[in-house]
């Protein structure tokens, strides 16, 4: 198939088209050939010869958005096989085919029956069909074309990222980029001229040009200030057809802010300011607040202030409030409104970060006045020195000396007397004492240096009219020392020397101490002591700082002889007056071995080592080891007998209890029990009854007062001494058993809770019992029933 065109000037533009962009292509092409014509497409023959070159087509073009009411026409297939008899139909099929693009089916003339766009879509892709009309055979292989949509300048430029916002510095010099701003066109880019762009400046050209080509925008003047104003608004216009009459065009809005740079130096509204403070501000109270306008702004204002003047300097300082950026002025020393009742501080405000391009423009500073007024109030007094004095006493000062005198004055114009006064809670044991008008410090107590060497105390100063107003001051009091005090050894010393001793040889060095403390330093002299001057065994020699050194006079000391030497030393010190005292170094004489070292110092041991032999000290220490055995012996046989006697007596006690328990026959009952050892002891005397009554024997006398006696206590004091000798006898004894039952049971006690055992207490009782019947028991409860048998009437009435 080749193509065929027709129409007048739309076939001019398609052939046109198709000369630009078809070409002879080198590949296989189809051959029509009659032989062709009527077969399947199976049966086509395949052949790898050499064939004739037919047209080859595989595209058409179709102008955008267009406008008429017929169908635009795009192009037209045709088959070589068509003779024109009609035999042939022509079909497409793809993208469009039947909606967008039509053909007719006897000529091959495709159209289009929409209005195209190309900035939708740019290509339509079809394939072409020829077939036989009776069959519907294919008589040709299908073939594929592209269908282009050619551009037509229909799309203004476009700001896709618009409205735009840029800055730049104020000040900035002519030229200075301030940002870029892009267009963009839906043409196409590679036909005509309909998608290129040119840029200008709608509005204000007057600051801001731009270039054409790139759309960057530039600075136009050097003076932008952004204290004046700090933004434009510009308006930028992007046309098409590179600017040519009949382009289109679209704009967009750019606001360019104006940065600032440190072009504004601070500056104080006013040239003065007044405050003012009492006198009796505390230091670091704020006085007031002053603050520098700057018209720039951010880091740019930063400032900082400082003062000028030196004199107010001394009183006042300055600091900068970080985030108001005012100046904070507050007291350095203290005030006097006496001394000084108003001050003019110079302050200064500086800006932190100075641009150096501008420093031609003046200095970034800038100064103002603040004057401060000093109010009077009623102050304490104050002390001369303020700071604290330093006395100095003799330690040896009478009572009542002057030690120095304090001074205080009112700092008020009224000048009110002073008083003065000690903190007792600094002076508790009332060493000094205060004159309270003149303040003359006088001495109270005698002083001592070497107890104290310094008195610290506090002094309170008043008006005399007001006793709120007060200050105080310390006193330190230094004790001045006076030589009463005798230089002493440092130490009990005490030396040894060998029995071999050789003269001349120094023994041991001492030194002293003295309490005092002269200003000249301490220089003591030795020597021996009157006493100890004929001594022929020992020398002393002064070494000259303040040290001695003990030497031998002569040799062979013997311990045996003397083992201790005394050696009296007379201490001196320089004064004045010189003072001196004794001390005494004790020396022994002590037993060394061949080479010095010393082995014993005891004369004793000594005596002994040398007297007696090993051998015989063995057999004395044996000798004294039998003394020992046979005094020991002679112990425990003592000991044994006198057991022996107390096992004894206590078995026979131990005997008659049993018997006594075994119901024997009670007092008449001597066969048992001896009964003349208890009356020996109780003096029990014999009684006769009446004849009416069986014989009966009287009861104790300590029974009888109880019975008939004013109804006072008994006295048991026989029974608890008998009782306890035999407790304590029974407890010393170790060599016994602890046979004391008879003891322990013998008498209860009126403090026992179970009371006595005894029948006989039951006589003084009110009992009600009936005992009649112990009569019936037999003689050896006779005379147990009568102690307890009902009283007779006649004896009642006597």
């Amino acid at each position: 198939m080749a193509p065929h065109w027709r129409g007048g000037a739309q076939v001019l533009a398609v052939t046109l088209g198709i000369l630009q962009c078809c070409g002879w292509l080198s590949a296989q092409t189809i051959r029509t050939s009659v032989g062709m014509m009527g077969r399947h497409p199976e049966q086509w023959p395949m052949s790898h010869e050499r064939v004739k070159r037919g047209w080859v087509w595989n595209q058409f073009f179709v102008v955008e958005e267009y406008t008429g009411t017929e169908p635009l026409y795009v192009g037209k297939i045709h088959s070589d096989s068509d003779e024109g008899d009609g035999s042939i139909k022509y079909t497409i099929s793809g993208e469009g085919a039947g909606t967008v693009f039509i053909i007719d089916e006897v000529t091959g003339d495709i159209h289009a029956t929409e209005r195209l766009d190309r900035e939708e879509k740019t290509f339509y892709t079809l394939r072409a069909q020829a077939r036989d009309r009776q069959t519907d055979a294919p008589l040709e292989p299908e073939s594929e074309f592209v269908i282009k949509v050619q551009d037509i300048n229909d799309s203004e430029p476009k700001f896709l990222e618009g409205p735009y916002i840029g800055s730049v510095a104020e000040l900035s010099p002519i030229g200075t980029s301030v940002m870029k701003v892009m267009a963009s066109d839906a043409d196409d880019p590679n036909y005509g001229s309909s998608a290129r762009i040119v840029y200008s400046v709608l509005e204000g050209e007057r600051f801001f040009t731009v270039d054409r080509q790139s759309g960057v925008i530039w600075t136009a003047v050097a003076d932008l200030d952004r204290e004046t104003q700090d933004r434009y608004e510009l308006v930028v216009k992007a046309t098409d057809m590179a600017g040519q009459m009949g382009g289109l065009s679209g704009s967009t809005t750019v606001t360019i802010v104006i940065t600032d740079v440190n072009d504004n130096p601070p500056r104080f509204p006013q040239k003065m300011y007044q405050f003012s403070v009492s006198e009796g501000a505390a230091v670091g109270t704020s006085i007031g607040r002053v603050i520098a306008t700057d018209a720039d702004m951010g880091e740019n204002t930063d400032m900082h202030y400082l003062i000028k003047d030196e004199e107010g300097g001394e009183l006042f300082r300055v600091s900068t409030d970080g985030d108001t950026q005012e100046a904070v002025i507050t007291i350095k020393k203290p005030l006097d409104f006496e001394n000084k009742r108003t001050h003019n501080v110079v302050v200064e405000a500086v800006n932190k970060h100075v641009d150096p391009r501008f420093v031609d423009l003046g200095s970034f500073r800038d100064q103002t006045i603040v004057r401060v007024s000093v109010s009077d109030v009623d102050e304490p007094p104050i002390f001369i020195p303020p700071t604290g004095t330093i006395m100095e006493v003799q330690e040896d000062a009478r009572l009542g000396a002057l030690v120095g005198i304090v001074t205080a004055k009112d700092p008020d114009m009224d000048n009110v007397p002073i008083r003065f006064s000690i903190d007792r809670s600094t002076d508790q044991e009332q060493i000094f004492n205060i004159d309270p008008v003149t303040g003359a410090i006088t001495l109270g107590k005698i002083l001592d240096r070497e107890t104290a060497g310094w008195h610290n105390i506090t002094v309170t100063a008043v008006e005399a009219d007001n006793q709120s107003m007060a200050s105080q001051t310390a006193v330190s009091i230094r004790i001045l020392d006076v030589n009463d005090n005798p230089p002493e050894l440092a130490t009990p010393y005490e030396a040894s020397i060998c029995e071999d001793a050789k003269p001349g040889q120094l023994i041991h060095t001492i030194s002293v101490v003295d309490r005092d403390e002269p200003q000249s330093g301490h220089r003591f002299y030795f020597t021996l002591a009157p006493e100890a001057s004929n001594n022929r065994h020992f020398t002393l020699w002064d070494i000259k700082d303040n040290t001695a050194g003990i030497r031998t006079q002569r040799s062979g000391f013997n311990r045996r002889e003397q083992n201790v030497y005394l050696l009296p030393i007379l201490l001196v010190d320089s004064g004045p007056p010189a003072l001196s005292s004794t001390g005494t170094l004790t020396i022994h004489v002590c037993g060394c071995d061949t080479d010095g070292a010393i082995q014993s110092c005891n004369a004793t041991a000594y005596v002994m080592s040398a007297a007696l032999s090993p051998g015989a000290l063995i057999a004395l220490l044996v000798c004294i080891l039998i003394l020992i055995v046979l005094v020991l012996l002679i112990l425990t046989l003592t000991r044994h007998r006198k057991g022996q006697r107390m096992s004894e007596y206590e078995e026979d006690m131990r005997d008659n209890v049993i018997k006594y328990n075994d119901e024997g026959g009670g007092e008449q009952d001597t066969q048992a029990y001896d009964m003349s050892a208890l009356r020996s002891l109780y003096d029990f005397p014999e009684v006769k009854n009446s004849d009416s009554g069986p014989n009966l024997r009287p009861v104790p006398q300590w029974i009888q007062n109880r019975v008939v006696g004013d109804g006072g206590p008994a006295d048991f004091t026989v029974f608890k001494g008998y009782i306890r000798k035999k407790v304590e006898q029974a407890d010393t004894d170790l060599s016994v058993p602890p046979y004391d039952s008879f003891q322990t049971y013998a008498f209860e006690g009126s403090s026992s809770p179970a009371l006595s055992l005894s029948s006989i207490r039951t006589l003084s009782t009110t009992s009600e019992q009936d005992f009649s019947y112990l009569s019936d028991w037999g003689p050896r409860f006779r005379q147990l029933a009568g102690y307890y048998a009902p009283a007779q009437p006649e004896e009642e009435g006597s």
